[in-house]
Parts: structure tokens; sequence; C-alpha cells
């Protein structure tokens, strides 16, 4: 009995974070197969990719939307921990620049997502604010540094940009001439300080 027990006491921490790592394994793939295939991809499709069984990821997510609501919030998750990895390695306007990048993909990629969620507007509703919690922090962390350095205009508003290049984004998925990610540039290339 006492050896049973022992046994069941280890196990939690190694197990949830192979739980969690199996989910992230899981998102990636689903992330991958909605971005080729579109959200209404079979769920075999993404189990296949992820290299699991159906009912792992029916245990995670009963239903499509709430692995779509997973998906969603694992890239803005993603993009919201690369602010501070860009910034440790580049200087404070090119670590803008690239997370501006990813920004775009993510918001290229998920339109998607985006249209189909707002059928449930609630749920749609949550989502954009957490996706304005996580991101909106880590976008003004990076223009503030890009000011202090003297690179960037210090007036910049993190939530003007992040609608600015938001517009910029629209219907670039549709459209095989219009290059969302030049445009971003040009916009991130115009923040600079101009040192006359």
């Amino acid at each position: 009995m006492s050896d049973s027990d022992e046994g069941a006491r280890q196990v939690p921490p190694s197990g949830r974070k192979d739980a969690r790592r199996n989910k992230e394994t899981l998102l990636d793939a689903a992330a991958t197969v909605f971005v080729t295939s579109g959200v209404d991809a079979p769920v075999r499709d993404i189990a296949a990719k992820a290299g699991v069984g159906l009912g792992t990821i029916y245990r995670h997510f009963p239903t499509r939307a709430d692995l779509i609501i997973g998906v969603y919030r694992h890239q803005v998750d993603a993009c919201a921990d690369a602010g501070p990895a860009l910034l440790a390695t580049s200087s404070p306007h090119t670590a803008l620049g690239q997370w501006i990048n990813l920004f775009v993909d993510f918001l290229v990629t998920k339109h998607g997502l985006a249209a189909v969620l707002q059928a449930d507007n609630a749920g749609f509703e949550a989502l954009h604010a957490y996706f304005l919690d996580r991101l909106l922090p880590v976008c003004t962390e990076l223009l503030e540094a890009a000011a202090v350095a003297g690179e960037i205009r210090p007036d910049i508003d993190a939530y003007q940009l992040m609608r600015g290049v938001g517009n910029l984004c629209i219907g670039a998925e549709s459209d095989p001439r219009y290059d969302a990610r030049r445009m971003a540039e040009l916009l991130v290339a115009g923040l600079r300080r101009s040192h006359h």
C-alpha cells in the first residue's frame, strides 16, 4: 500500500509537465494545420501531425471551438513571450520591427480563427481582451525601450500602433499582390527619429 502511495505522490509534477508539453505540441500542430487547411480541417489531420490519438485531442479540447480558442491563446502567448526575448538580443528598434513582423504573421493567419469565433461573441470578446492584456504591455515595453535608446519618437502609443498594423493586415491573405509585412515594416521604419 505504502509503495503505491509513494508512486502517486511522485507522479504529479513530471506528469503535469508532460501533459502541458503534450498540449503545446497539440496546439502547435493545430495551428499549422489551421493555417494550411483552414479551421475546418479534420481533427484526425491534427492528431496525425501531433502524433497523438483522436482521444487525446478530445480529452483536452472537447469541441472544435475549444481547440480554436486554445490555438488562438497559444499564439497570443507565443507572440507576447517573443517581445522580451527579442529585446534581449537586438537593439530596441530592431526588436520592435521583428516583433511587429510576428504580430503581422499572427494577424494574417488568425483572421480565419477570428471569423469563426465572432459567431460566439462572448467567447470572442473574452479572447480579444486576452489578446490586448497580453500584447499591449509587450508592445509598450518595446516602444519605451526604443524611445529611451533615442531610436524612435517618444510619443508613440502602443494601442494606436497595434491598431494601425492590424488595419494594414486586413484582406492581406486574399490578395497575393499585397504584402502586409512590407507595409508594416515601412510603418515601423517611419517611427525612427530623424537625426538632422
